[in-house]
């Protein structure tokens, strides 16, 4: 009895070495960035653009980069980190991933210079060491046809959305859409009606989501969406999480109407902290979308 009780305490320490050395892997990271847009650039997009490098930008200076054999992107170190050239640098090259955002992101004043659009942001957030590669995802945002031909992030208001997928390895997936002018997130898939806490794919199968005609399997559990605005032009962020591991979607509440289910936009981002931080396969591909009236 004795040594099964050294032998249980024994695993507990382990145990708890275990998930110290994990939760050691998550830290707070910050970004700057100054962004110089074209005039034509509206102040929202050009506002979004600074952020993502900002994001980018910390990211580089915590992890590092990988070159990749591309000649144009410039890393330069400086006492106050590493200036990076942004025409080919993407998050597909950085050592590190961006779980989550700290507060609001901080923008200074936006002024017109030099006949460009200024944009400077400061931004704090929740981020990880990469230590190896995610997985070749094929995904595609699909507009008013399901032919990959039809692919496009930009939308008109009343547009239909689709979205192509393919992975190389058997896994779950969610999608979700952040509307950032209601702050808020609607689940796509699992479609409504299912009782799957998320969509299995299969390797090597491509899917078509949210296209009763193309779908795999019960077309009567489908739901097909279409993509609205009030506004001139609206931006809204498609947040595709998969993992080889099964987990489950977030808790939501009924969206009224024909709308999906919804969740405030902070309770959303906690539970993907919480589902990152405990599985290190998970990974988010974000796919920013405008529509325009």
């Amino acid at each position: 009895m004795k040594e099964l009780v050294r032998i249980w305490g024994l695993c507990v320490i382990v145990s708890m070495i275990a998930l110290s050395s994990f939760a050691q892997k998550v830290q707070v990271v910050y970004g700057t960035c100054t962004y110089y847009a074209p005039l034509s650039q509206s102040v929202d997009e050009a506002k979004r653009t600074a952020l993502e490098r900002a994001k980018i930008q910390a990211l580089a200076d915590e992890f590092g980069t990988n070159i990749m054999q591309r000649n144009v992107t410039n890393v330069a170190n400086t006492q106050m980190g590493s200036a990076i050239d942004f025409k080919s640098l993407s998050l597909s090259e950085v050592k590190g991933e961006w779980i989550e955002t700290i507060g609001e992101p901080t923008y200074e004043d936006i002024v017109v210079k030099d006949n460009m659009l200024v944009v400077s942001v400061k931004v704090k957030g929740k981020a990880r060491r990469i230590n190896s590669a995610n997985v070749d995802l094929d995904l595609r945002v699909l507009r008013n046809g399901t032919d990959l031909k039809f692919q496009s992030l930009q939308f008109q208001n009343g547009d239909d959305i689709y979205l192509y997928a393919k992975s190389p390895i058997d896994g779950y997936m969610t999608v979700y859409l952040y509307v950032e002018s209601e702050n808020m997130v609607y689940c796509l898939l699992p479609y409504a009606s299912s009782s799957l806490g998320a969509y299995r794919v299969e390797h090597d199968v491509p899917y078509c989501f949210f296209s009763k005609k193309e779908a795999c399997g019960d077309k009567g559990d489908v739901d097909e969406y279409v993509m609205t605005t009030a506004k001139e032009v609206e931006y809204n962020d498609l947040y595709i999480v998969f993992s080889p591991n099964e987990f489950y979607k977030s808790n939501m509440i009924a969206g009224g109407g024909n709308l999906p289910r919804k969740i405030p936009f902070h309770d959303y981002q906690e539970w993907l902290s919480k589902c990152r931080s405990l599985d290190n396969k998970m990974q988010v591909v974000v796919k920013s979308i405008m529509i325009k009236r």
